[in-house]
């Protein structure tokens, strides 16, 4: 089992990593959509409607991402904005929320709606998910998964397009919460935060990946002042916006979403009856399984980075 997860790693880094490097935006925009139509294909298996129907949806997944960003205006295709163009759009910049960040192009607000519904839907969910999740019509389930991974891809696009030390710097935060989470639940685990989705996750567990993730933030600032870098971090914006003691919320909060993304995917696929969301990724499971903390912390970090900026 080890090494098959050893090896599919190793395969999808050697796809993923040369997307990343890439100045161009459509390869990064291509590969991450294909894995966001796969998560769609997962999420209807997982909502009683396999076969040509689960099909069909990671099909409308992949349609809706891609109407959503020609709406935002989003340039998936093209090459990324250069320097020069970034500085054009400080230039003219209207900070307010109908408007999108410098460098963006997605509303602010749609990042606010993405926070909204993940705050308030994510505690409903796990508040009652267990009693009601699996008695909610199907259909409803379906729209609620296509909205959320919509915002995923659109979210991690627009990521990319402000740099690749922001992108990585807050795909490392959910790694950071999960390592963290890990170890700590099996060092010092004697509480468990909801047993009744996931057995094996505590609070202790929470609370050093929480802790996890600032020290990980305390490195990363370091590291954006120390070096030259392709644009500040997620950590180093929400520390020249929101103070320290604002950054330290905003991480902790982030960490906690993190958790809440885990959890709902556990609830889902318990609710099913599947112990992964899928086999296409030998070792790991399914798309779903390795992006869950993803989906509430990519929209979200971009909802506070509208907070930081002038």
């Amino acid at each position: 089992m080890l090494k098959q997860r050893v090896i599919t790693a190793l395969i999808l880094m050697a796809i993923l990593l040369p997307t990343l490097a890439a100045q161009a935006a459509w390869p990064f925009a291509a590969l991450t959509l294909l894995f966001i139509s796969a998560a769609g294909w997962e999420w209807s298996r997982l909502n009683d409607a396999p076969g040509w129907r689960a099909w069909l949806f990671g099909a409308a997944v992949c349609g809706a991402c891609l109407f959503a960003a020609q709406k935002m205006g989003l340039s998936v295709w093209s090459v990324s904005i250069g320097a020069e163009a970034s500085k054009a759009l400080a230039a003219q910049h209207v900070h307010g929320w109908g408007h999108p960040l410098v460098g963006f192009s997605t509303p602010s607000v749609i990042w606010l709606f993405a926070a909204i519904l993940w705050v308030i839907g994510g505690a409903c969910v796990l508040r009652f998910g267990t009693t009601y999740w699996k008695a909610s019509p199907k259909d409803l389930r379906r729209i609620l998964g296509l909205g959320l991974l919509v915002l995923a891809w659109l979210a991690l696009v627009e990521s990319k397009a402000q740099g690749l030390n922001y992108l990585l710097s807050v795909m490392c935060l959910v790694w950071a919460a999960d390592v963290g989470a890990y170890f700590g639940g099996r060092a010092f685990g004697r509480h468990k935060l909801a047993p009744s989705i996931s057995p094996g996750k505590s609070w202790e567990g929470v609370w050093t990946g929480m802790l996890t993730v600032v020290l990980l933030a305390m490195c990363w600032i370091w590291v954006d002042r120390n070096s030259m870098v392709d644009s500040p971090s997620l950590y180093s914006r929400l520390l020249m916006g929101l103070g320290p003691f604002g950054a330290l919320i905003a991480l902790t909060f982030l960490a906690a979403m993190s958790v809440v993304g885990d959890l709902f995917e556990s609830l889902i696929k318990r609710q099913s009856g599947a112990k992964d969301s899928s086999q296409l990724l030998p070792g790991h499971g399914g798309v779903l399984d390795r992006i869950d903390a993803l989906l509430p912390v990519l929209p979200l970090s971009l909802a506070l980075t509208t907070l930081c900026h002038g």
